[in-house]
């Protein structure tokens, strides 16, 4: 059997995990029966879609993208309607499109991933005219993106008391989204329209989304307080957040937003300025990706909101008690209601 051909594409700066261990793994884990492969490293903005095109006119049968979801996208774009297949051995901060389609976290794990070979055919999602892969949209997204991606070990509580300073100093903005069905008008933070179901961190901001419907599930965060936020907070890592009352939303292959002004929206997290309107759309099965059958029983896990929260705040114990849990989200509600009464 003739082995297959694969390129792995390192961002050198991306994510914390040390680069020189993982390609020490590809050397010592990879089915050299199967593959031969070639590792590249990039040098700028824009080289991996570069390496990743040029892998392509040569026929390489897989491109590896090592890094994180902006990565992911810069080799991603380069691959779509081609019969290249995309891998990932994901270290970035997010790791969106990586968790949705179950592949490990870990290297190794992600390693054998590649050696199965499965390849799965998903949809993705343009954005005035860029591609996308897990979500894209306007408003306040650094609430759920941007912030997300940042966060690092800062904490989930001082993540969330600084994003929250921030969203009391931005204005909701007034949209307008066409879609299928006619035209709704909306005062929103932000609008989300997700091919994948979570933006990263396992943040679901569209819990329903998949990869292969040829739909993208849009998320409307309407206004809300202070109060809303640990509730908001919660449904998003618990999966539930469409269940929110300040949350709406509608499913289509494309849509329209039309807003006042031109403006930043984000793509996989990476910003980009735009027009008044924003033409967003899902292509179907455009990609081909390799991915686990179905989650492999080490690496699955069920999901613990309690575990979430942990690693948010530092690695702490789950023995973290639901007491303590809502004493410490008590607090910083009430920490932000005083420093606002002084404003």
């Amino acid at each position: 059997m003739e082995k297959k051909r694969i390129t792995f594409i390192i961002n050198p700066i991306s994510g914390t995990n040390g680069k020189e261990i993982i390609l020490r793994l590809i050397n010592e884990l990879i089915d050299r029966s199967k593959y031969d492969y070639s590792i590249r490293k990039t040098e700028y903005a824009g080289h991996a879609t570069e390496i990743a095109r040029q892998a392509v006119k040569e026929h390489v049968d897989i491109v590896v993208a090592i890094g994180g979801d902006g990565t992911i996208n810069e080799i991603g774009r380069s691959l779509i309607h081609t019969d290249t297949a995309l891998g990932i051995i994901p270290c970035g901060s997010g790791n969106g499109l990586a968790r949705h389609l179950h592949i490990p976290m870990d290297p190794k794990g992600a390693i054998y991933t590649l050696n199965a070979g499965i390849i799965k055919n998903i949809d993705y999602g343009i954005i005035d005219g860029r591609p996308f892969f897990c979500t894209c949209g306007v408003g306040f997204d650094a609430f759920v993106s941007l912030k997300f991606a940042d966060s690092g070990k800062r904490g989930l509580l001082t993540y969330l008391e600084n994003t929250l300073h921030e969203s009391l100093r931005y204005r909701p903005e007034t949209y307008e989204i066409e879609n299928s069905t006619g035209t709704v008008r909306y005062k929103a933070f932000l609008i989300a329209c997700a091919n994948a179901s979570q933006y990263g961190n396992n943040a679901y901001i569209a819990p329903q989304a998949s990869l292969t419907d040829g739909m993208m599930d849009i998320t409307v965060l309407e206004p809300f307080t202070v109060l809303d936020v640990p509730s908001l907070s919660f449904q998003l890592f618990n999966k539930t957040i469409d269940q929110n009352s300040c949350i709406k939303t509608m499913r289509d292959d494309r849509i329209i937003i039309h807003r006042t002004k031109e403006g930043v929206f984000h793509f996989d997290g990476d910003p980009a300025m735009g027009g008044k309107d924003l033409k967003v759309e899902i292509v179907h099965q455009g990609l081909h990706v390799i991915a686990p059958m179905k989650p492999a029983r080490m690496y699955e896990q069920p999901f613990n909101i309690l575990q979430h929260f942990t690693d948010f705040i530092g690695r702490r114990p789950i023995s973290t008690t639901i007491s303590d849990r809502h004493k410490q989200l008590l607090m910083l509600n009430q920490n932000i209601l005083r420093r606002l009464s002084k404003k």
